[in-house]
Parts: structure tokens; sequence; C-alpha cells
């Protein structure tokens, strides 16, 4: 095998390599001679079968084989003897000639080919140990604990039946087929929906238009969707609804106590602020962990400035780009509306794409040099998680996952982000410092 340097610019490598025919044949006769002792053919006694008659049954089809083979362990070795790491999967270019492939098949050519690469830039890790941060914490005050509390207990408030009209704050359940131009439309229908007057659980002015309704009662009334509905083919248009009550229930009153409590499973009131303490507690840390989290990767992408893959930027802009689009189509909304251009949106996305593609080089770097690695153990735990998102579809959820290398990789991807994370603020210094809840999930500019 004979391979020669063709190009080199920037993180672009190309090479040309030529495998002879010879080199070819020989493996294809190693196949073949290994299929003779396996193979059964009628007319011929196990073992027996000449290689000269398996060459013509099977000699193309081993022979496109041995060329696959012959490309893969060539590319793998211009990688290790060059010492490279590869950001996307090599470029094979075979020749365009006519008939110049059916010649390497059929064995009267060498295999010709150029095969393009890209590679990772060398990455120079910064000394973590500088790095400083500060780690928030927010305790759970008596006033967030009787908050979540009464909001508990407005979610579970019971309903009454009444002969009055509908007020705010009651529910109504009712059934109602919506019309635009005289015709039905997707979405604008439903049976024995129940809504909470003034929650604005539905478009704004459907609600209103329940003021006084009674139980059995029919309406027919117009309302308009808004402009930025999320819906394309309904923003901004006006729609017919036909509206039966079947039951309007005014709000009861709720005690919050052990009685309460029970309701929701829990021994008495006293567990319950324990199990809210508990889930409020989980909240804060882990608004807690994001933003040191996000810390950290601030300072790494400070301390790491390289140009990245090309092909790599352009992929992950690619797919930043196609989610925003399809937000604004969703939202029937236009760079204008968001207070921008769309040259300027771009570039604010690729410096985005940037960030990400040179901090998850940094990461995977930080892994490789101190054998970071995702266990199997840790992999199937997370299909589990997924699975039970899906009840009653958990062996689907498992069979796609085992059958989808793709859907793997993307649960590989955080987990091991998360343990590289965990690693590194092990070397940091951390600071920590008690904050309110207000400004512990206080958003931070982009």
């Amino acid at each position: 095998m004979q391979v020669t340097e063709t190009a080199a610019a920037g993180l672009k490598r190309e090479y040309r390599v030529v495998v002879p025919a010879t080199d070819l044949a020989a493996k294809v006769n190693e196949r073949l001679d290994d299929l003779k002792g396996r193979v059964q053919l009628r007319g011929f006694r196990p073992g027996k079968v000449p290689v000269a008659h398996l060459k013509r049954l099977y000699g193309k089809s081993t022979m496109a084989e041995v060329i696959e083979a012959a490309v893969r362990e060539a590319n793998s070795k211009i990688v290790t003897d060059h010492g490279l790491k590869l950001a996307t999967e090599p470029k094979v270019v075979l020749p365009s000639e006519e008939g110049a492939v059916e010649g390497v098949i059929e064995g009267k050519s060498d295999l010709a080919y150029t095969v393009e690469m890209e590679i990772v830039p060398p990455i120079t890790l910064a000394d973590f140990k500088t790095i400083e941060l500060t780690r928030l914490a927010a305790p759970v005050t008596d006033e967030e604990l009787d908050q979540a509390l009464a909001a508990l207990g407005e979610q579970n408030r019971p309903f009454v039946a009444k002969a009055a009209g509908a007020e705010k704050g009651d529910r109504v359940t009712v059934s109602f087929a919506g019309t635009m131009a005289g015709e039905p439309f997707e979405g604008g229908s439903g049976e024995d929906v129940p809504m909470v007057l003034g929650s604005g659980q539905f478009i704004p002015g459907f609600e209103d238009q329940l003021i006084g309704i009674k139980a059995g009662e029919n309406r027919t009334f117009d309302v308009k969707f808004p402009d930025g509905y999320p819906v394309p083919n309904v923003a901004g248009k006006d729609a017919t609804f036909a509206v039966t009550a079947k039951a309007v229930e005014a709000p009861g009153t709720v005690t919050l106590d052990d009685d309460f409590a029970k309701t929701l499973g829990l021994e008495s009131l006293a567990k319950l602020r324990d199990a809210l303490r508990e889930r409020i507690e989980r909240e804060h840390a882990a608004a807690s962990r994001q933003k040191i989290k996000r810390a950290l990767l601030d300072q790494l992408d400070a301390r790491h400035k390289f140009e990245p893959p090309p092909t790599l930027l352009e992929e992950e802009f690619n797919n930043v780009w196609s989610q925003i689009e399809n937000d604004l189509k969703q939202q029937n909304r236009t760079f204008e509306d968001e207070g921008t251009t769309e040259e300027k949106a771009r570039a604010e996305y690729r410096a985005i794409a940037e960030r990400r593609v040179r901090l998850g080089l940094v990461l995977a770097e930080i892994g490789d040099k101190n054998n970071i690695k995702v266990t199997d153990e840790q992999l199937t735990q997370a299909i589990v998680t997924q699975a039970r998102l899906v009840p009653g579809r958990e062996q689907q959820v498992w069979d796609y996952y085992r059958n989808n290398p793709a859907a793997i990789a993307s649960l590989r991807a955080p987990i091991f982000e998360d343990k590289v994370v965990d690693f590194l603020l092990e070397l940091t210094k951390i600071a920590d410092k008690q904050v309110s809840r207000e400004e512990l999930f206080k958003d931070d500019e982009d």
C-alpha cells in the first residue's frame, strides 16, 4: 500500500492511497479459501469445492468486501501513523473514470482513491486549579414552604356543582366545535373539557364569553386567535365556536391539615411539609448546579481559544439555525418581531455554535486525558429513566435505544459532560455564597 499526502491546509488533510491489485487478489483468495471449508454446494463434498469455482460464484462480492476492508484499514493506518485525531468521518473519493471501479472489482486494476480528513486542532488544556467559582445556595424559607403548600391546596381544591351562572374562578366543563369561514379546523373541537374561568387556559376572549353560562346552556360566539399563536394556519384568524356547558362548579374550600395530607398519601401535614421541603431543596440544588456549571463553561471558553473544525462548526450552526427558523415559523414571527435582522441573528447563532463546538472538544480532551468514561451501567440507567416516561411502552423504548447507535450517543453525551464537569469542580476553587431564592433563579443574560 502506498500513501501520499496531497494537501494540508489548516485542519484539512488529503491523501492519495494506492493498494496493488495483487494485494487485493491475495485477500480475496484468503477469504475464498476460508469459505471453501464452510460452504455447501450441490455436486461437491463439504470442503472440496474448488477455489476457482467459488471465485466464479462469489468473486465479485468477495472483492467488494475486501475493497471495503482495505479502505477502512488504510484510513485507520493513516490516522495512526500521522497521529491524527479526526473531527469527522473520513471522506473517501473513488475514481470517477468510467469503468475504473469495475476494473478494481474484476481484479484488473489497483485500488486508487483519495481520502479527505478533517482533524481536531491540538488543544493545550488550562490549569484548572486556577479557576475560581462561586456556588450559590438558597435556604428554603418558611414563607416559601407556605407558598408551596398553599399552591398545592389550590391545585387540589374541590369543586361543587352550582345552578347559578358561571363566574370567574368557577370550573366549567364544555364541549365545543370551532369553524373558520364555516369550515371545521384541526384542533378546533373538544369534548368534556374542564376549564377554570380566568385561568387563561384558552385563547384570549374564549373564557370571557362563558361568564354567566349555566349547565346545559348553549352559546355561539366569535373569537380571534392571537397573531403570535404557535399554530400558523390559525394564527391571527377569526373563529366561531358553538359551545355547550356540561357542568358548572364553584370552588370549595380546602383546609390544609392532616386530613388533606392523607388525601395525598402522607401521614400528616408535618410529613407533607417535609416532602415539600425536600422537593424545593432539590429544585434549589439543580438551579445552583446549573449556574456553577454555566460559570465553569464560561471559564473554559475564555481559556481555550482555537479555530474549530469547519465541518463540525457548519453542522452545529445548521442544527441551531434550523431550530431557530422552526420556532419562528411555529410562532408566526419574524426576525424583525424579535428586534433584529436575519444577518445579525446568523452572526449571533454562529458564535453560539462555535462556542458549543469548541467547548465540546475541550471537554472531550479533558475526558480523554483523565480517562473519564460513561459506563454501561450508567447508560442502562439512562435508558431505564427514558422508558419510565412512557408507561406500557418500556420494551419499545428499550429496543429503540438498543438498535439505534445515534440515540445511545444522545444519552451518552450529557452523562459524559456532567462527569467531566464533576471532575473539574473537584479541582477548582469554589466559594459558597448564600442568596435569596429570587437571585438563585434569576435568569442570566445570554
